[in-house]
C-alpha cells in the first residue's frame, strides 16, 4: 500500500498577498522535507522558491524553515505520512515563498540602480 504526505506550504512574497497551496508527495520512510519540497518542484509546481545547498557544507542553514511551527533544516526534517505544516522563518524578511533573507544587511549585494 502506497502512503502519500499532504504539505500545505504558505507561499507568498514581498509585495504579494500570502496563499497555502497543498500538495500531496509520495510517501517513502526516510525521505525528508526537503527531499519532498524538490518532489513538488519537479512533479507538480516548478515556481516553489525555496534554498537548499547541500553539496556545500560552508553553505549549511540554507534550508532552514518553519516545519509544522519548529524552526528545521528542511533536510534534517524527517517527512511523515501525515498533513505537514511548511513555512517561511517567521522572523526573516520574505524574499519569496519558503526563501528568507539569511545574510545580515551589512553582508548583502546593493540593489541596482
Amino acid at each position: 500500500m502506497s502512503h502519500v504526505s499532504r504539505l500545505s506550504i504558505r507561499r507568498g512574497g514581498a509585495g504579494s498577498a500570502d496563499r497555502t497551496d497543498t500538495f500531496e508527495v509520495p510517501y517513502e520512510d526516510g525521505q525528508s522535507v526537503l527531499d519532498a519540497l524538490r518532489w513538488i518542484r519537479v512533479h507538480k509546481d516548478p515556481t516553489l522558491a525555496f534554498r537548499y545547498a547541500c553539496l556545500n557544507a560552508n553553505a549549511c542553514k540554507e534550508c532552514m524553515m518553519e516545519v509544522d511551527g519548529a524552526v528545521e533544516y528542511a533536510c534534517l526534517a524527517r517527512l511523515e505520512p501525515r498533513e505537514m505544516t511548511i513555512a517561511p522563518l517567521a522572523n526573516k524578511d520574505l524574499v519569496r515563498d519558503l526563501v528568507t533573507e539569511i545574510a545580515p544587511p551589512a553582508e548583502r549585494m546593493a540593489p541596482r540602480k
